[in-house]
């Protein structure tokens, strides 16, 4: 039976410790009311899949944490990289019962309710969905089953992300399906080619 999880993982809205290339051309204070911006945006998307859903921080949790209130249950990363942070994720969830599970960034003012969905969709007869990110990256995955291996290997917050894990799929013999390429805000040049949600 379906049992869909959902797990954001975001960074405390802090000022200085947030959208640091933005920060750099924009100033830290833009920097933070972007990125509380995108987060919002991204955990209310999230929010009305009506699956459960889990908000992954990588830092310490924020005084006010805002995702508890949309039905979040809030943990904290745990890894070497951001690889082991996603798997172990993915583990605890699997074996909670979960499946499938699909993951997503905070960066993506262009992501939508509808696209979440379709991820959920392809993951009904395919083992797992990608949605790349015009840096080389991705910002959604999805698997139906454990698939540790493509979680290993990688040069994370480069270029061939999405590359490397197509192609572990491939060679592990999973069938994926690609979403839409979306802008990931890293920055001010991808802020001013989508705006903000």
């Amino acid at each position: 039976m379906s049992n869909p999880l959902l797990l954001v993982f975001l960074r405390a809205p802090v000022l200085g410790k947030v959208k640091t290339r933005l920060a750099a051309t924009l100033g830290k204070e833009r920097a933070l009311e972007i990125y509380s911006l995108l987060l919002k945006h991204t955990i209310e998307q999230g929010a009305q899949l009506g699956v459960d859903r889990q908000a992954w921080y990588a830092d310490e949790l924020p005084a006010e944490e805002p995702c508890a209130a949309l039905g979040y249950s809030v943990h904290q990363q745990a890894g070497a990289d951001l690889g082991e942070r996603m798997q172990r994720a993915f583990d605890g969830g699997f074996a909670s019962g979960h499946s499938p599970i699909f993951i997503i960034g905070t960066d993506l003012p262009q992501l939508s309710e509808a696209l979440l969905r379709e991820a959920l969709k392809a993951l009904e007869t395919h083992d797992a969905v990608i949605g790349p990110a015009n840096d080389g990256g991705y910002y959604l995955l999805g698997l139906r089953k454990p698939c540790p291996e493509i979680f290993q290997g990688k040069s994370w917050s480069t270029d061939s992300v999405f590359k490397q894990t197509t192609a572990d799929l491939k060679r592990l013999c999973r069938t994926w399906k690609t979403l839409p390429e979306l802008i990931d805000i890293d920055t001010e040049e991808d802020l001013n080619k989508v705006g903000l949600p």
